[in-house]
Order: C-alpha cells, then structure tokens, then sequence
C-alpha cells in the first residue's frame, strides 16, 4: 500500500534526467554466445561453444555431493584449495594465482586494472571478442593489427604498439582460427614491447595443443614481471562452473586482488576444480578424443571449395566461398536442418567461416557428410 502511494508521488523524470552509461560502453557490440537451439529441429549436436564432448570429469561430478551440508556457508574468499592444487599439479606458486569466475572475469579484471580512457591496448585481427570489449568497458580503445593468412603476425602486432598502448592481448592458440604461435614468436612479441605495457597471454585451450613448438607461458611469466598467463576450466569439462585462472608477478596479483570481489568463485567450483585436476585420466580420454576427431576434420572437410585451418585447439574453423551453391550459410542451414549447431563467425568478421567444436564420433561422420553433400550438389 504504502509503495503504490509512494510511486503515485514520483514526477514524471525526463529522458534526459536519467543515468547515462559511459560513451565506451554504449559502443559496445555485445558479445553473442554459440546458439544452443536448432530452431524447428530437434537438437542432436550442439558444436557452437568448444564444450567436452565427454562431459565433466566423474571426480569432479562427486564431488559436488559435498555441497549438501555446506550451501549455506559462503566458499573460501581466495579459492584457497583450488590455487594450491593448480600450483600443485602445474609448478606454479599458488600466491600468484587468482581465480576467476571464468576467465572473461579476469579479462575484465585486467582491463578495469590497466585501462582507462586514452588508453589503448593491441589485439590480433581475428582475436578473441571479449577483449575488445572488456577494453571499451573501460573507456579504453581496442586497436586490431592484421592476421597474416589466419595467423597472428608478430610483427603487425609490434607495429600497432604506441605511447599510449598498456595491454597487448593475444590468444594463443586462437580464438575462432585455432591457429597458433610457436614460443619463439610469443617470446619475440614480448621482446618488442615496452616494459610498461602488460602482455596477457590467453592459453585457454592449452590442454589440447599437440605442436611441441608450443609453450602455455608459465616460464614467461615467471621470468618477466609484464607478463600474465590466463587459463580456464570450461575447456575441459566444466563450462556450467565458469571457472578461470591467472598466474601472474605478485603486483599483478596484487593490484587485481583489489578489485576482485571477495567470493566471485563459487564453493561448487570450487571442489570440483580441485577434483578435476586430480582425474589426469579423464583429462587423457579427452585429448585423445579431440585428437583423433580434430585430425579426422581437417582430412575429410577440405576440399576445392573448403578449407580448413590447421587447429590446436578443442575446434576447427572451416572457410568457404563467398557465393555460390557452398557458402558458410547453405551450409550452416543443412547442419541446423539435421539438429546440428555449429558457430556463425560474422561477428568476428568472418561471414564466410563456421567454427565446428570436436565433438563426439557420430557428430563428426555426420557433419562431415553433410558438408560433403552441399559440395556435390
């Protein structure tokens, strides 16, 4: 009663008399996840968000039974037993770790921490889009150096850095290419940069690179004092969890430690991080599987009118021609047809490309006989 009079009493408030959002975010283009629906078709193989083909891990699963007694208490501020066991199982030291409620949290984080507005921070072509927009968050402004055939270029990347560049953000592997760097060209890219300006190295799907070329960057975060390694859980598992992880110099630590809220990880996360660190044969079982489903993609897929990207991650991404009877959309449209999703790459720039997530063995043949029948009609 006493609200309905209240409200009664409140003048009508011009538009132009209510809170406005920072210019920076208003330009924004927000980020638009994976579909998870089919649309009028029964949904069969959801490969639009790079999931585990093989579930969670069943140590994870149980123990989440621990959470019977415990709801009612808030989790450890610091995810103190998860940092312990990463620092465990990876050589880390676990007072350089913080977690994150994914690792878009820690981006975010990142950018509130080094960004601001004149700022601007460097970001690969093709790169990963919640680095723009945690960038824009902040009042900062993204500036993309160019791919080189789908690569990231070290050198356009060097060439993009200016007085007022603070982060430089780079996906290794890559986020939608599944292309990579080897450690000699991460470490040349570091090389080149100030020694002000942060280096956030984006290992997410490290578990699944098989080129020894390849380094995740705890050396060289342990070796420089500008750079951070990010990784993430959803990979491998336990995407509903959102769980991330930084490994970074103890300033960085400290000054993100400030800004991160004191219980932003859940106590279900939690205990079933520890465990799914602890299950390596669960963690096995899935990388032979994207191995074996990933090399399957990149021998049938490609053909005159396909191309598939060599990957080191958990997906591929096919291109194809811009007009004629295979394009990414008559394709896409006869995967959704048959209750397979797979990712639109348009907001990446990319209208001609569809990401395809490993999935599992009878998802694979199919999708790969689909694609097949468009090409032959």
């Amino acid at each position: 009663m006493f609200r309905a009079s209240f409200r009664a009493k409140v003048p009508d408030v011009p538009m132009t008399n209510r809170p406005k959002a920072k210019d920076g975010v208003l330009k924004i283009a927000p980020y638009v996840p994976g579909r998870s629906q089919a649309g009028g078709v029964r949904t069969r193989a959801k490969l639009s968000s790079n999931e585990s083909p093989l579930g969670a891990s069943p140590k994870a699963v149980a123990a989440l039974a621990e959470l019977n007694d415990r709801l009612s208490a808030y989790p450890e501020g610091s995810s103190r037993d998860l940092r312990q066991a990463l620092a465990k199982k990876h050589g880390l030291e676990a007072d350089r770790i913080v977690i994150g409620s994914g690792s878009d949290e820690l981006l975010h984080l990142i950018a509130q921490t080094y960004l601001g507005a004149g700022d601007e921070a460097v970001i690969s072509q093709y790169g990963f889009l919640v680095y723009p927009i945690a960038t824009m968050g902040t009042g900062a402004v993204p500036v993309f150096a160019p791919d080189r055939d789908y690569v990231v270029d070290v050198d356009a990347m060097l060439a993009a850095v200016t007085e007022r560049t603070k982060v430089v953000f780079l996906a290794n592997p890559n986020n939608p290419t599944g292309t990579f760097l080897t450690d000699a060209e991460v470490r040349r890219l570091h090389a080149g940069l100030p020694k002000n300006v942060l280096f956030v190295l984006d290992s997410a799907y490290a578990e699944y690179v098989t080129n020894p070329a390849y380094d995740a960057g705890a050396d060289l975060v342990r070796e420089n004092d500008n750079v951070v390694m990010v990784r993430t859980f959803s990979k491998i598992g336990l995407a509903a969890l959102r769980i991330g992880w930084l490994y970074g110099p103890d300033h960085v630590v400290d000054a993100i430690n400030r800004l991160r809220g004191p219980f932003n990880v859940n106590m279900a996360a939690q205990l079933a991080g520890v465990a799914a660190l602890e299950d390596e044969d669960f963690i096995q079982k899935l990388q032979a599987h994207n191995r074996t489903w990933r090399d399957y993609l990149e021998t049938h897929l490609p053909s005159n009118r396909v191309r598939v990207l060599p990957s080191q991650a958990n997906f591929v991404l096919a291109l194809f021609p811009e007009t004629g009877p295979v394009t990414a959309a008559t394709v896409n449209r006869a995967l959704l047809h048959k209750g397979i999703i797979v990712r639109e790459m348009g907001s990446y720039g990319l209208p001609s490309a569809l990401r395809i997530s490993i999935g599992s063995e009878e998802a694979m043949k199919e999708v790969v006989e689909i694609v097949r029948g468009v090409d032959n009609d």
